[in-house]
């Protein structure tokens, strides 16, 4: 009997390259390869720095920030899903687009603010392409504010994107907002996938 979309994805997953470094790294998550890419290539993961991750779960981000960090710095992971503990990683089971979610970052984030702004975040798809889109661009958008008020110096913000509409006037707002902004697609992020990450650095 032929396999089911699941069944297929399922079997892709088990064989992901990236799923297997993952396991044999004890990283939660394949993703943790897009942002040691990223990091090897923009060094913003320094010792000391304070960084926030939003829609942290299930915590692969949070797990690679705070290992370069370290103790001197700071993880702040926000996610409405519950997340395992993580050492040197403070988790706020909160949704950041609520005023409480907002209060609750800003309680725990240091004077100064943060370094770092991370956002993998990605919407529940619905299987309407075009929703599915306006939903992943407002929520680059969401971040694009969140860095605006919690960035302190220096200022980085790295956010997942999915090409098509909205894809290019986020990046134009992104770029009055920060003196660089480049848009990379990591080696371990699917070949079919629309996703693509922007590292936006140094505030305007």
């Amino acid at each position: 009997m032929a396999k089911g979309r699941r069944g297929r994805w399922i079997d892709d997953h088990l064989s992901d390259p990236f799923v297997q470094k993952a396991q044999q790294a004890g990283y939660r998550s394949r993703a943790t390869f897009k942002l040691l890419e990223l990091d090897e290539k923009h060094r913003f993961l320094r010792p000391g720095r304070v960084v926030v991750d939003l829609g942290a779960a299930p915590g692969g981000w949070s797990q690679l920030a705070a290992q370069r960090v370290g103790s001197q710095g700071a993880v702040l992971a926000l996610d409405r899903l519950a997340m395992a503990p993580l050492e040197g990683v403070q988790i706020l089971e909160v949704d950041f687009e609520t005023d409480a979610g907002l209060a609750a970052l800003r309680a725990a984030l240091p004077k100064a603010g943060a370094d770092v702004v991370l956002s993998d975040m990605a919407p529940n798809l619905s299987g309407i392409h075009a929703a599915d889109q306006d939903r992943a661009i407002a929520l680059a958008e969401l971040a694009l504010e969140l860095a605006a008020e919690v960035l302190a110096s220096p200022e980085v913000l790295v956010v997942k994107l999915f090409q098509g509409s909205g894809f290019d006037p986020w990046l134009a707002q992104a770029r009055e907002r920060f003196a660089k902004v480049t848009v990379r697609k990591p080696k371990a992020s699917r070949p079919r996938s629309r996703e693509v990450y922007a590292v936006a650095e140094g505030r305007r």
